[in-house]
């Protein structure tokens, strides 16, 4: 299903058509073979979704590969047996390839992108990334504890229009029906996954597909204190 981009809201939906028409499920859609077929894409998704560490290591090795398990050790602090054990189930999903022919093993991740037309949903690298930053971030993790998972794709929004000059935090509170200081705190917290997703998450425009390319954002190379490519997932 090809996604209008116009469709985007600026909470972070995309308009939907309540209910969609029943033209858009046809018997080849709903064969039973094809239903399998999806399952496990719909599995990944849902996996990284209630896993934000997990999503924390697919997003750094989707990013910034081929890495190899030491290099995601160090970048993310983790251990040595829980990033192996995230690299399995992340291979496990079909997210991660590992070849095996240097030693060590060097792990790349393709993008993943879903855009519902019929419902709100919009699920890119950068998405997965701001879910993640709630293992390093404080702010993020009371904002998804408070209010949820799609109310913090709605702030990405929010915070992608704001940094473009569309809209102020007052207007981002009043989008999303948050706090005024709530608003300014997620914005800024999810800065970092803006910064890194404009330059390397190919479904960038998918969210963004109005001002994707007028954000006033620091380039990466730019970013003071930032002594690796890693630190610029959690800044």
């Amino acid at each position: 299903m090809t996604a209008d981009h116009d469709g985007v809201r600026s909470d972070g939906g995309i308009d939907a058509l309540d209910p969609p028409p029943r033209d858009v499920m046809d018997e080849e859609t709903l064969k039973p073979e094809t239903l399998a077929r999806n399952a496990p894409r719909l599995e990944t998704v849902v996996q990284l979704l209630n896993n934000p560490a997990l999503a924390r290591v697919y997003v750094y090795v989707c990013y910034w590969g081929p890495v190899a398990p030491p290099e995601i050790m160090e970048a993310l602090d983790i251990s040595k047996s829980t990033t192996y054990e995230y690299v399995d189930r992340l291979a496990d999903l079909g997210l991660v390839d590992r070849d095996d022919s240097t030693r060590p093993q060097q792990l790349t991740a393709d993008p993943i992108v879903i855009v519902e037309q019929y419902a709100p949903i919009v699920i890119t690298p950068t998405v997965l990334h701001a879910l993640a930053l709630q293992e390093v971030d404080e702010d993020v993790a009371y904002f998804i504890d408070r209010y949820g998972i799609g109310k913090l794709i709605a702030a990405l929004r929010g915070a992608g229009l704001h940094f473009a000059g569309k809209t102020t935090q007052r207007m981002v509170a009043a989008d999303i029906d948050v706090r005024e200081t709530e608003a300014m705190m997620i914005i800024y917290a999810l800065k970092p996954a803006l910064v890194v997703g404009r330059d390397h998450d190919p479904f960038f425009e998918y969210l963004f597909p109005d001002v994707d390319d007028e954000m006033d954002l620091p380039d990466l190379d730019e970013i003071s204190d930032a002594p690796t490519r890693s630190s610029d997932l959690d800044r």
